[in-house]
């Protein structure tokens, strides 16, 4: 199925008037020295792919404008991230949409890493010194060209990547190519081909839907697929062969305390230990997938206060962290399984943000 793009709507940060509710800040909630800030600069996107996963509790499209300013979040910032190790992620939607606030941000706070996670196809409309700025570009593609234009529209792929090789030496960091790995016929060439010779990307990372998609022999399918990655990688002892799922497998059992550290020996996804997701609105969740849901709230820029853990996992609910409410297949966030999180912690069919956060920025070499 093709999906045809939108045409652009201005979006833009402007202060809001709107009077939010104040709760009593957590003294430390952020665990350790270092925290994800993900602005979702709109959840407005100029695409409509087929698995989006905000499209869930019709969050996709359900605030266009921030409606915080630049100085409620450096008084957030003040306040509750002081000292620590700050790299800001801008999320959507498509958060190009919204570059005014992408550009706002870069400049008041100049210490910050930057990473953008977008579907490419605006990239090439930002100015080349906040290009310089990015650690890291996290670029939606889902294979080949057939893969990618069945999810994301007729001619996508094409458009990614010929934006991506115009501005590649303008970005400071590295590019990663982000594959939502929904199609189980997707093969090892089409992936391969993703880091091979004349491509803009240096690093492949992929994530598994938590859906439908695992009927018949789909599962052995990827399996397959799998296998071929996985020689690949072990068989080059010249260069790195750059797969971000088996360079973390990888990193956990040489350098467990390392990998521990990063995600506080819990679920490598961080999520309410390290990674903030901050909403157009100013309310902020402890995970992308689940902003639907209003006990899962745990801080609000606005009224600046930062809680530990949202209402759900407080005395009371299951988890003293959020950890373990997550995409366990058709219970998002709504069933605990004791001890599967904190357990195995590299599920499959657990978010599949969990290895691409716990290597955050790896082309700043984490």
């Amino acid at each position: 199925m093709h999906h045809t793009m939108h045409a652009e709507t201005p979006v833009h940060f402007f202060p809001s008037t709107a009077k939010g509710e104040v709760q009593q800040s957590d003294i430390d909630p952020i665990v350790g020295g270092r925290v994800e800030l993900q602005l979702l600069t709109t959840l407005k996107c100029n695409l409509k792919c087929s698995y989006c996963s905000l499209g869930v509790g019709e969050v996709l499209g359900s605030q266009v404008h921030v409606e915080y300013d630049i100085e409620q979040l450096s008084a957030f910032v003040d306040k509750h991230l002081q000292g620590k190790e700050v790299y800001v992620t801008f999320y959507g939607g498509e958060p190009t949409l919204n570059k005014s606030l992408m550009l706002d941000v870069m400049q008041r706070f100049p210490r910050f890493r930057f990473q953008l996670q977008t579907n490419a196809t605006l990239i090439d409309n930002l100015p080349e010194w906040a290009l310089n700025r990015l650690s890291n570009v996290l670029a939606s593609i889902d294979g080949g060209e057939t893969t990618t234009d069945g999810y994301r529209g007729k001619g996508i792929y094409r458009q990614v990547v010929k934006n991506l090789r115009e501005v590649r030496t303008q970005i400071g960091g590295s590019v990663t190519a982000r594959v939502t790995w929904g199609n189980p016929d997707t093969c090892f060439e089409e992936l391969d081909q993703l880091v091979g010779q004349d491509t803009p990307f240096d690093y492949l990372y992929w994530q598994f839907v938590a859906d439908e998609m695992y009927a018949g022999d789909s599962v052995d399918k990827r399996k397959a697929v799998l296998v071929q990655l996985m020689d690949k990688f072990f068989s080059r002892t010249d260069v790195l062969y750059p797969l971000i799922p088996i360079m973390g497998m990888v990193r956990n059992k040489i350098f467990p305390a390392r990998a521990q550290e990063l995600y506080a020996g819990a679920t490598q996804c961080r999520v309410s230990t390290h990674l903030l997701n901050v909403m157009p609105n100013g309310e902020i969740y402890p995970c992308p997938d689940m902003m639907y849901a209003p006990a899962m709230k745990m801080g609000d820029v606005k009224t600046n206060w930062l809680q530990e853990k949202p209402a759900a996992a407080r005395p009371g609910h299951a988890v003293p962290r959020l950890r373990g409410l997550c995409l366990v297949p058709g219970q998002l966030h709504e069933k605990h399984v004791p001890g599967l999180c904190e357990e195995r912690p590299a599920l499959p069919y657990q978010c599949g943000g969990a290895h691409l956060r716990a290597g955050s920025l790896h082309g700043a070499r984490n």
